[in-house]
């Protein structure tokens, strides 16, 4: 690594911010892009894949000049497999288990992940996500998801 850069970390979450923004425009490309009080299906990728790269920008010119306390550490192999894990298992149950069951899967499995897990407060934030989730996706927004799937008898 060039000594230049003082801040590894800012670095490195830099080139990712602006990889994934840049991502977001050329994909956007495709796309009608509309006017700001008529969007078009490109609009909202196109501006926030620009403000993501921008922050990425930010970020790398400034791990050049912030010293780095320490270097970088391990990277979180386990909880990053329990993370997504518990993204796959929500895809996976959210259809036929319904959102009560696929946000309750999701937040345990991610908790799960912490070094400071306990099973108590881990279900009660579970629980209050979980009731979140159904009042402002289902009774709010008025998706079509099940609060329990046809697997639960709902």
């Amino acid at each position: 690594m060039p000594s230049f850069i003082k801040h590894h970390k800012d670095f490195w979450t830099g080139i990712i911010f602006v990889f994934f923004g840049l991502a977001a425009v050329i994909i956007g490309r495709d796309y009608p892009m509309g006017t700001a009080g008529r969007m078009g299906p490109a609009y909202f990728p196109t501006v926030l894949g620009w403000l993501l790269a921008l922050v990425g920008v930010i970020a790398i010119v400034r791990s050049f000049f912030r010293e780095e306390p320490d270097r970088m550490g391990r990277f979180a192999i386990k909880e990053t497999i329990l993370v997504l894990l518990g993204v796959i298992l929500f895809a996976f149950t959210v259809r036929g288990g319904g959102l009560v069951i696929a946000v309750m899967l999701l937040m345990m499995v991610s908790a799960f992940a912490s070094a400071k897990f306990k099973l108590g407060s881990s279900l009660a934030v579970a629980v209050g996500i979980t009731a979140f989730a159904v009042l402002v996706f289902i009774k709010a927004l008025g998706l079509p998801l099940a609060i329990i799937g046809p697997w639960f008898g709902g």
